[in-house]
């Protein structure tokens, strides 16, 4: 398995219990006229909004889930692989700390909480994915990822090719 199919870190902090309740997806075309190329994903943690930006002063606005206190980031990356069904290992430190096991939880398992995609970002540290936890969407709830509804990374997925800018603001 290719070392990028082990995602790590992102969603570490995930409760591993599954839900069948549905999410609906919600994204909306809102007005956006931050000053961003058309095609770049913006992520605005303390509102907790992820805005794929079209251009014309429109934007797809998505509800994300975001870093917890101390585990916030802000930058600039890029989209640097696009995942479906991702395998996921908690790194390390993490497993010392919540005593989980470090093995690899395969993709598509509702034990998995990536969900059903990831876009990782450069650096390999982060990624924008699923859940499957969609209650934790809307919260300041990951290790540093960005997490969605299923619906809506999918969505997503569909329009973001790699190398799509990922541009991340803090409060």
């Amino acid at each position: 398995m290719p070392a990028r199919g082990l995602l790590t870190a992102c969603a570490a902090l995930a409760a591993v219990a599954f839900t069948n309740t549905p999410a609906l997806a919600a994204p909306e075309m809102v007005a956006f006229t931050a000053g961003y190329q058309p095609g770049t994903i913006v992520v605005n943690t303390s509102q907790r909004r992820l805005y794929l930006v079209l251009g014309g002063g429109a934007a797809v606005r998505y509800p994300v889930g975001v870093g917890k206190s101390g585990k916030q980031w802000a930058g600039v990356s890029h989209v640097d692989g696009k995942y479906l069904y991702p395998a996921w290992a908690p790194p390390a430190d993490l497993a010392r700390e919540r005593r989980m096991s470090t093995a690899v939880i395969p993709g598509g398992s509702p034990h998995n909480p990536m969900g059903v995609a990831a876009l990782t970002l450069a650096g390999g540290q982060y990624a924008i994915h699923g859940t499957n936890v969609p209650s934790s969407v809307g919260g300041y709830v990951s290790a540093g990822c960005i997490r969605m509804y299923n619906q809506d990374i999918t969505d997503l997925y569909q329009r973001v090719p790699v190398g799509t800018p990922v541009v991340v603001v803090g409060r």
